[in-house]
């Protein structure tokens, strides 16, 4: 890779295959030609879209065609299904664009009719290129932040076969926090940690299973390769990254979610949950953060412009948070996001026992939630610039692209 993208280039967040895109740049930077490639569609989300195709675009090339994500198949034995994309560009700007899209990923290609520009991110819309951003673009909107990083070999874990016996330990039973991952999050798994920031130093002293823990902390950091990791062996009763702990509820965000629901799944959690990093969270006095992280609206926009984790969207807070594209909110349009938020958790109280993951099946989603999600979604598609209610995904993309022009001016 680095022979093909040259000595500047970072490449630390591009795929293998982009050295080809590179190769070709080269060959082609005084030539005439057109060129395509079947890639994995990694290269059309998260922040790698950016760094390929900026070199791409400077170069004079535009996507000529695109297939949207379709399933591949190998007929080599043991074969495993590959998520891809293919792409042909030009530099011809009079020519016409073609896109194909996919009802799933294992249906046969239909053509998009009207399609006028394509996108790095296989949208009819601007041409425009997604980065990380430090602070979100909505003005509405505040940071949300990741979960706390616990580096301990699962010593800080507490399970529910070791719970009882913990807690009946009263050294250790102070320290007992839940603690909650995105699947924690989605399924109501329950798991605690040991929240130590605040330990009396002498407590190991007086409790031998504290102690063995502690001292089995600091031996997994000790034994990294990581310089940054054993220098936290010197630490052993705390996490190895802090991030949000709320003294007041607060709204938690999974940083995985199946591809297949037609929502991102959001919860609310108590002062005492501490979440691990695999969620993000932020204090919502208003709800204004549940609202938009439920609508269809912001799905789309993490489904487009943010990572994967194999074909499960992943959310991120400087690229698909702090991108999204809503612009300055009224007091009603705020008043009417809290009221539908509100109304999305009403639905769900009347199936209480169940967990978010049976709440958002794709297949099973109660009528009275399908119809909360539908309100939602008029009042955030109108935010956005649609007339009405979006009935497709592609009409979504379409408006983010345009909105995302007119904020980033």
């Amino acid at each position: 890779m680095r022979q093909a993208w040259g000595g500047a280039k970072q490449l630390s967040r591009l795929d293998f295959v982009t050295s080809w895109h590179a190769m070709t740049l080269r060959l082609l930077e005084n030539r005439y030609g057109k060129w395509a490639f079947v890639t994995t569609n990694s290269i059309t989300q998260g922040d790698q879209t950016a760094r390929l195709f900026e070199p791409i675009y400077d170069a004079g090339w535009r996507i000529k065609f695109a297939h949207r994500t379709f399933q591949w198949d190998s007929e080599a034995p043991g074969k495993a299904a590959v998520h891809c994309v293919i792409i042909g560009f030009t530099r011809d700007r009079a020519t016409k664009r073609r896109l194909w899209d996919y009802a799933t990923v294992r249906s046969a290609p239909a053509e998009v009719s009207g399609v006028k520009t394509i996108n790095a991110y296989l949208v009819d819309g601007p041409e425009v290129l997604v980065g990380k951003r430090t602070t979100p673009l909505a003005p509405d909107l505040p940071k949300v932040v990741k979960g706390s990083m616990a580096t301990d070999d699962g010593n800080f874990v507490i399970t529910p076969t070791e719970y009882d016996a913990v807690m009946a330990d009263p050294v250790m039973a102070p320290y007992v926090r839940p603690y909650v991952g995105s699947k924690e999050l989605l399924s109501n798994r329950r798991r605690w940690c040991l929240w130590l920031r605040d330990m009396n130093p002498g407590d190991p002293a007086r409790s031998p299973e504290l102690k063995r823990r502690l001292e089995a902390v600091a031996a997994s950091r000790q034994a990294s390769k990581a310089p940054t990791t054993q220098d936290w062996a010197r630490f052993p009763h705390l996490f190895r990254q802090l991030g949000l702990v709320s003294d007041v509820p607060f709204v938690g965000i999974p940083e995985v979610s199946s591809e297949n629901r037609h929502y991102l799944p959001v919860s609310h959690f108590e002062p005492e949950v501490i979440i691990s990093n695999k969620v993000y969270g932020a204090v919502d006095p208003h709800g204004i953060i549940f609202a938009v992280a439920s609508s269809s609206m912001f799905w789309t926009w993490m489904k487009t412009v943010g990572g994967r984790l194999e074909s499960r969207p992943s959310f991120s807070s400087t690229i698909t948070w702090n991108n999204f594209p809503m612009p300055a909110l009224s007091d009603e349009q705020r008043a009417a996001l809290a009221s539908a938020g509100t109304k999305i958790l009403d639905a769900r109280a009347q199936h209480s026992d169940r967990p978010l993951d049976e709440h958002y099946a794709a297949l099973g989603m109660t009528p009275e939630l399908v119809r909360a999600h539908d309100q939602l979604d008029t009042i955030m598609d109108k935010i956005i610039g649609a007339p009405r209610r979006c009935r497709t995904a592609l009409e979504r993309q379409e408006l983010l692209s345009d909105s995302y022009v007119r904020l980033t001016r």
